[in-house]
This record gives structure tokens, C-alpha cells and sequence, in this order.
């Protein structure tokens, strides 16, 4: 089967102050058209009109070089009228011209260029209240979900909420538990010589114990579960942002929000408070074999003072700090993950953005407990 034929595109100038184009301007017929616009006589200064009545075919190869020309003739100071050019064709030379002013207006920074502080700081400030913004919208968007699914409890996915307590929570333990044990360890040994100078030795109990169960089991896990487990959410958002498989998730019908974040974050709230408490079983059992080997209390001496220096408040106060942790880094990772665009790049990028951000507001948060629970009296 023979190949249809194409008329090339063609430009000519019946008068100084009209062109008319013929033929096909795609990307087959638009080969010889640079010679024919090089050979256009000087525009006229009263301006020009652009007769497109003859153009038989426009893809938008053809419409970037008419716009091309379009814009070199303005750029001589020629007031230019388009005429008679189809609807369709009309449409599409619209767009493309929108394009390339999106891509020519945007200033790029100049490699090696310098920024004004108070510029580069103007723009700091207006990135993060852009940021955060989006960042309340994408909270409102989640609670709304949420509030659907309680309505409607078919709508909860349980293989994904079960899925995710298990990479989050049961496949955490070994790290946990090691850090939780090592900063026990550190603890009580810090805390070893101060004790020993005032013969106060059996008051690491009380010191292993409120530090660990009040602030640092709930803190420490918190941190490890964001660069592990909020790491993990954003860079698989971001992926599939980049893949555009969440585009075809939304074309199917499928909220991302019910697929993607809901059984993420009911998953790490479940799983953050049991990761706590075997933190703090961890964290204890640490200051118990260092205030042995450096203090010679032993465990039942150690254990005996610990029930009576930690009170069920305390233990309950570090449990209660979790499922908040858990929200903010869940939230904090699936909106960077959907704030993903480009490449690889990218997900690079907001990767390190929700471990930053998330690790910032655990620790913002904690203080606020703080200053909560001294008001409290707790």
C-alpha cells in the first residue's frame, strides 16, 4: 500500500503586508519550510496579516514553527492578524502557544548566579507556607476518607492494614529493640557515677525508668520508624506518582487516599504503641544489666524500686504520646509521596523531605506533651 501523499507546507508573501500558507504544516510537510521563512521580505510596520485558509493538515510540530513565525514577526514590532485559520486548527495553535510562553516566560536560575538574602529568604518563607498549606489540605482530604470509612466499614481494605502492621511494626522489632536496649544501657551508665558519689545507687531505677518509659522509648521509636518506615511510604507514593500509577488508580475509580494512606496510617498508629511498649521493656532490661555491672544492684533490687518509683501514669504517658507519632509520620510520608513529579529525582528528594519533616514534628510534638503534661501536673 502506497504511503499517502503530503503537500509541504509553503509560505507566500503576495504583499508586503499579508503571507499566505498552504500545504500540510505536521512533521512530514514542514521539511523545507526554514529556507521560505528566511526568504520573507522585511514585515511591514503597519502590520501583517497571516491568511491560514489553504493549510490543509497542523499537528503540533507545525504549530510550533507557525507560532515560531508568529513571534518573530511581533518580536519586529508587526502587529499580526491570524485569518481565516480552521477552529481545530485554531485550538491547537493556542495551546501550544500557552506552552511556550509557560516554558519561555519562567525565568531559570543562571548557573552561578547569586541570590539577595532577603530574596532567597522571601522565597523560603513562601515555599513553606505554600508547602504547609497543601499540607492542611491533604490532613482535611485524609480526615474526610477516614470519616467515609468509619461510615462505611466495607470500605476499610484489611489485607493492606494488615500488610503494613507487619513491614511497620513486626519487622521493626530487631532495630527497636536494639536501640531502645542500647540507649537503656547509656542511660544507666551515664547516670552510674553521679549516683555513686552520694551512695544513691538504687535510684538508677527511677532514673532508667521514667526516662525511658516517659520520653525516650516513645521518641527513639518514633525516630526509627520515620526514616524507616515514613522513608518507605513516601518513596513508594512517589514511585508510582512518577509511573503514573496513581493516574490510573484515579481513571479505574480507585480513591488513592482509601488504597494508599488510610491503611498506612491506621496500620503505623496500631503498630507504633506495641513498638513502644517492647521499647520499653527493651530500654529497661538495658539499665538493669548496667546498674549490676556498674552499681552491683541487682535485679530484684532493681525491679522492687522500679515499681515504686514509675508510677501506671508515666508508662501511660509514653503510650499516649505513640498513636500521634504514628499519624504524623504516616501523613507526613504519603504527602511528600504525592507531592512526587519528574523522575527519580524527585523521589529522592521528597524521601528526605518526609524523614526532615517528619523527625521535626515528632519532636515538636513531644515538647508540646511536655509543656501539656507540666500544666497538668502529670
Amino acid at each position: 500500500m502506497k504511503p499517502l501523499s503530503v503537500v509541504p507546507a509553503a509560505i507566500a508573501q503576495p504583499t508586503p503586508q499579508e503571507l499566505a500558507l498552504s500545504g500540510s504544516w505536521t512533521a512530514r510537510g514542514i521539511g523545507a519550510i526554514e529556507p521560505q521563512l528566511d526568504a520573507l521580505s522585511a514585515p511591514s510596520q503597519s502590520g501583517m496579516v497571516v491568511d491560514g485558509a489553504r493549510i490543509e493538515a497542523l499537528d503540533t510540530a507545525g504549530a510550533w514553527v507557525l507560532q515560531k513565525l508568529l513571534r518573530r514577526l511581533r518580536d519586529e514590532g508587526t502587529a499580526v492578524q491570524m485569518r481565516d485559520l480552521r477552529p481545530e486548527f485554531a485550538r491547537l495553535l493556542k495551546a501550544v502557544g500557552q506552552d511556550a510562553t509557560d516554558q519561555t516566560d519562567t525565568p531559570s536560575p543562571v548557573a552561578g548566579a547569586s541570590t539577595p538574602t532577603l530574596e532567597g529568604l522571601g522565597r523560603s518563607v513562601e515555599a513553606a507556607y505554600n508547602q504547609t498549606v497543601a499540607l492542611l489540605g491533604f490532613v482535611g482530604e485524609t480526615a474526610a476518607a477516614l470519616a467515609g470509612s468509619v461510615a462505611h466499614p466495607a470500605r476499610f481494605r484489611w489485607r493492606p492494614i494488615l500488610y503494613n502492621i507487619r513491614s511497620a511494626g513486626f519487622d521493626a522489632l530487631p532495630i527497636v529493640g536494639l536501640l531502645s536496649f542500647m540507649l537503656g544501657v547509656v542511660v544507666a551508665y551515664q547516670g552510674a557515677d553521679q549516683l555513686r558519689q552520694y551512695g544513691a545507687n538504687i535510684f538508677v531505677a527511677d532514673l532508667v525508668g521514667l526516662s525511658m518509659l516517659r520520653e525516650f522509648a516513645p521518641l527513639i521509636t518514633a525516630i526509627i520508624i520515620a526514616g524507616r518506615s515514613g522513608s518507605a511510604y513516601a518513596a513508594q507514593i512517589g514511585t508510582m506518582a512518577v509511573t503514573e500509577e496513581i493516574d490510573a488508580m484515579r481513571t479505574l475509580g480507585i480513591a488513592p487516599l482509601d488504597l494508599l494512606v488510610l491503611p498506612k496510617i491506621l496500620a503505623l498508629v496500631i503498630a507504633l504503641p506495641l513498638l513502644t511498649v517492647f521499647a520499653d521493656v527493651l530500654g529497661v532490661f538495658g539499665g538493669m544489666i548496667m546498674a549490676r555491672a556498674q552499681l552491683g544492684v541487682g535485679f530484684g533490687e532493681f525491679l522492687d524500686r522500679f515499681v515504686k518509683a514509675v508510677s501506671i501514669t508515666a508508662y501511660l504517658i509514653g503510650i499516649c504520646k505513640a498513636p500521634v507519632f504514628a499519624a504524623i509520620i504516616a501523613v507526613i510520608g504519603c504527602f511528600q509521596g504525592f507531592r512526587t513529579k519528574g523522575g527519580a529525582e524527585s523521589v529522592g528528594r521528597q524521601t528526605t523531605l518526609s524523614v526532615v519533616q517528619s523527625i521535626f514534628l515528632v519532636i515538636v510534638a513531644d515538647g508540646l506533651f511536655s509543656v501539656a503534661f507540666s500544666a497538668l501536673d502529670l
